[in-house]
């Protein structure tokens, strides 16, 4: 099918909905096979199996899921800030070299120098516009924050549920969160995100891809730090 044919305010959004499908089929895709493998464990231990209802809702789904969500939201947060200050030459996820920091008001569209069209709070100035100036990094701080401490609350209970099948004590919260299993679940997740975020800038000097906004025009010289879309 022709993407013509498809309606505007599905091809405006594209982008947005074909990784929301994909999100849900991944994460349809991890329960189901995280409810046989629950079960599998289960039924190694001399226990009952489990509905897959019960599974989805139980704290051994939830733990699994929240240490992924709060690794990715961190690696976007500090990757938004850290592209205020750092720049990396020649790559298309960075700014140019000079242009380190939160620029000017005239570069960035604010105060006397916001348009008629700029969003609302822009234009309202004064702390509306701080907040609005930040507001991306704030939600994705706060959505890394909420799933951490999501990460920490079902772990310490999915952990207990695992200490009683061995019939050891359970621990508490404070506990859980300064020991060993918390911080291997986390640092797992951060060395990776770190690891893919800084191979995509380093790489993205030197190799193209070719109609995508995270790539430099295939023509482009390799030291050349101008974005895709200039």
């Amino acid at each position: 099918m022709s993407i013509n044919r498809i309606p505007t305010g599905v091809r405006n959004h594209a982008l947005s909905f074909a990784f929301g499908v994909i999100f849900l089929a991944a994460l349809i895709a991890q329960s189901i096979v995280g409810h046989i493998d629950h079960n599998e464990i289960q039924v190694a231990h001399g226990m009952p199996e489990v509905s897959y209802w019960h599974f989805i809702t139980s704290s051994s789904f939830a733990v699994d899921v929240a240490e992924n969500w709060q690794s990715e939201y961190l690696q976007f947060f500090l990757f938004i800030l850290g592209t205020i200050w750092f720049v990396q030459k020649g790559s298309p996820e960075s700014k140019k070299p000079g242009d380190e920091g939160p620029q000017s008001d005239k570069d960035q569209l604010v105060g006397e120098y916001a348009q008629e069209d700029s969003p609302k709070w822009v234009r309202m100035g004064g702390w509306r516009e701080k907040v609005f100036s930040n507001s991306l990094l704030l939600v994705m701080g706060a959505i890394f924050l909420l799933s951490w401490w999501a990460q920490s609350v079902t772990g310490v209970v999915a952990y207990n549920q695992d200490q009683a099948m061995h019939g050891d004590p359970a621990i508490g919260w404070l506990d859980y969160i300064a020991s060993a299993d918390f911080w291997n679940r986390t640092l797992q997740n951060w060395q990776s995100e770190f690891l893919a975020v800084g191979s995509m800038a380093a790489l993205a000097i030197y190799l193209r891809q070719r109609g995508s906004a995270e790539s430099k025009k295939v023509g482009a010289p390799h030291l050349d730090t101008a974005d895709a879309g200039e």
